[in-house]
């Protein structure tokens, strides 16, 4: 497995990459375990704790072994970013709308305007970027796939 896929593989590896990014780099254990309870939507105390828990047990540890990043009293340093972490972190929010997927839905409704309108230009440009829209998201698909 890919460093890349290793971080992809957990939404807390990703919001830990994520949280670094915001705070330049480095952070306090604390802080990075409220900020992923509240990603998260619970920050109780219990949520906290488990959050806690298994960042230190699990992927704090696999983050270093990777060369990504560092640990030293309560302090985690972002060393390295793994490749392509931050095209995966904007695809594969599970909520999220791709740009791939709104471009297609804009190029499509173009061309549907363009086609009832008679407006045989705008059609052959809608559909060209409807092609590139659809070409966009193969290649996302098959970077995923890839790292996984």
């Amino acid at each position: 497995m890919t460093t890349s896929a290793m971080i992809l593989g957990n939404d807390r590896r990703m919001l830990i990459i994520e949280y670094l990014q915001k705070c330049n780099g480095k952070a306090e254990l604390r802080e990075l375990v409220q900020y992923i309870a509240e990603k998260e939507g619970n920050t109780d105390r219990k949520h906290r704790k488990s959050v806690y828990v298994s960042l230190i047990q699990t992927h704090i540890p696999k983050m270093e072994r990777e060369g990504i990043i560092e640990f030293k009293h309560g302090t985690i340093k972002l060393i390295q970013i793994p490749e392509n972490v931050d095209v995966y972190m904007e695809i594969v929010n599970k909520n999220d709308i791709r740009w791939a997927s709104v471009y297609s839905i804009l190029a499509l409704s173009s061309a549907a305007m363009s086609y009832y309108v008679q407006s045989w230009e705008g059609f052959i440009i809608s559909t060209v970027f409807l092609a590139l829209s659809l070409i966009q998201r193969m290649k996302e698909k098959r970077i995923v796939k890839r790292e996984k």
